[in-house]
C-alpha cells in the first residue's frame, strides 16, 4: 500500500490513475499559441511570415534590400497581375496572397489578421473561416483582373483581410449586435485604400467576396449541402471573372 492524501492506495490503483494523465509533449508553444488566437490564424501568420523570409533572402542573393524587397526575384515571381494570369500563371493568385512588400507591410497585415481572424475562427469555426479567407482571396484577385492594370503586379494579404472583416459584419448583423464600430474602422480602412500604392480594388473585391462567403455559410449554418453548393457557386463565378477572359 502507499499513502495518499486521503488514507492508503494500492500500487495497481496508483498505476491505473496515472495510465489516464496526458504526458507533456514538444510544441507546447506553438500549441499553446493555437488555442489562444485559432489554429487556422496561427498557421496563416506563420505561412505569410516564411514567405516574407523567403523574399527577403531571395533580395539579398540578388544583391538587393532585403527589408523593402521590391527588387526581390521571388515576391516578382510571386505577384499577381492580370497579364500574369492571361499567361496562364494562375497559381500567383495563391502565392500573391502571402507576399507582402516590406516589413511594414507584413506587420500591420498580420496585426490584423490575428484580431479580426482569431475572432472570426472562434465565431465561424476552423473550416467556414479558412473557406472565406479563402474566397475572399480569390475575390480581391478577381477584381484586380477585371479592372486593375494591365502589367501592375500586386501582392499582400490585404485582400483576404479585407473579406474578414466584411465577414465579420454579416456575422454581426445575423447576432443582431451593433455596427458602429465596425463600420468605422472599415470606413477608415477604406479612405487608406485611396493612398498610393495601395490597390483598393483589392481591397474591394475581398471584401465583397468576404461578405458574401460568410452571408451563404450564415444563412445555411445548419444545412451544410446547401452551405457547399453555395460557396461551390460562387467560387465558380469568381473562377470564370478571373480566368474567363472577360477583360
Amino acid at each position: 500500500m502507499r499513502p495518499a492524501s486521503v488514507g492508503f492506495q494500492c500500487p495497481e490503483c496508483v498505476r491505473a490513475g496515472n495510465a489516464g494523465v496526458r504526458r507533456p509533449r514538444g510544441g507546447a508553444a506553438l500549441r499553446s499559441t493555437g488555442r489562444r488566437f485559432g489554429p487556422v490564424t496561427a498557421v496563416l501568420i506563420a505561412l505569410n511570415v516564411a514567405v516574407a523570409l523567403a523574399t527577403a533572402v531571395s533580395a539579398v542573393l540578388a544583391g538587393r534590400n532585403p527589408v523593402r524587397s521590391f527588387g526581390s526575384p521571388l515576391l516578382d515571381e510571386f505577384a499577381i497581375s492580370p497579364a500574369a494570369v492571361d499567361a496562364g500563371e494562375w497559381w500567383r493568385v495563391v502565392t500573391s496572397t502571402f507576399t507582402h512588400v516590406s516589413p511594414v507591410h507584413l506587420v500591420l497585415n498580420m496585426l490584423a489578421l490575428l484580431i479580426f481572424g482569431s475572432e472570426l475562427e472562434r465565431l465561424l469555426g476552423r473550416g467556414r473561416y479558412l473557406t472565406v479567407y479563402l474566397v475572399s482571396a480569390l475575390g480581391g484577385a478577381a477584381s484586380l483582373q477585371l479592372f486593375g492594370a494591365y502589367f501592375q503586379g500586386v501582392v499582400g494579404a490585404s485582400g483576404a483581410i479585407y473579406g474578414l472583416l466584411g465577414a465579420f459584419g454579416v456575422v454581426l448583423v445575423a447576432q443582431k449586435q451593433d455596427l458602429r464600430g465596425l463600420l468605422t474602422l472599415l470606413g477608415i480602412n477604406l479612405v487608406i485604400s485611396f493612398l498610393p500604392g495601395v490597390s483598393l480594388l483589392g481591397h474591394l473585391g475581398g471584401l465583397v467576396a468576404g461578405a458574401a462567403a460568410a452571408g451563404v455559410l450564415v444563412l445555411f449554418r445548419r444545412r451544410r449541402t446547401a452551405a457547399v453548393a453555395g460557396i461551390a457557386v460562387l467560387v465558380v463565378v469568381l473562377l470564370v471573372l478571373l480566368l474567363g477572359g472577360l477583360r
